[in-house]
């Protein structure tokens, strides 16, 4: 790997670590006592999760494995793995060039919004999608990566 893939990947799992941080002590949780799995999969194997655990056949950014339904179901005082998080690099690029930011904040960016879900978030309906995006930003603009205005 390259001095500056290391640096990128290092400043990344940073901020990720950071963020997950952010995200289950917003819960009342504490993040000492917090894990979480972080796989990143090609485009082939996120089909294939994405097919076998939710019956949709297509290359996705980022799945979710939730251990529990929601953050007042895990356990306190206690460490525990809240699930799993599995991100597609290839997707991720793609998506950071489409939407005009950084990669490190498209890949920082799709672990919060699966870190929600492993705490009980979801966007089924409008409320649900607005009280999960508003919580995205918050934790987003919490660890210095706010939205980016994509310049034309």
């Amino acid at each position: 790997m390259l001095s500056e893939e290391k640096t990128l990947a290092g400043t990344v799992l940073d901020r990720m670590t950071a963020a997950g941080e952010f995200c289950v002590s917003e819960e009342g949780l504490d993040s000492e006592n917090i894990e979480v799995s972080l796989t990143f999969a090609g485009s082939d194997e996120i089909r294939r999760l994405n097919l076998l655990h939710r019956g949709v056949d297509s290359v996705t950014d980022v799945i979710s494995f939730p251990q529990y339904e929601d953050s007042r179901q895990i356990p306190r005082n206690t460490r525990v793995s809240i699930g799993d998080v599995v991100i597609c690099y290839g997707r991720a690029l793609t998506q950071a060039d489409e939407y005009g930011h950084s990669l490190e904040r498209e890949l920082v960016y799709l672990f919060v919004h699966s870190v929600l879900h492993l705490l009980g978030y979801d966007h089924m309906n409008e409320a649900d999608r607005a009280k999960m995006r508003e919580t995205e930003e918050k934790v987003m603009g919490g660890i210095d990566l706010p939205r980016e205005e994509k310049q034309l």
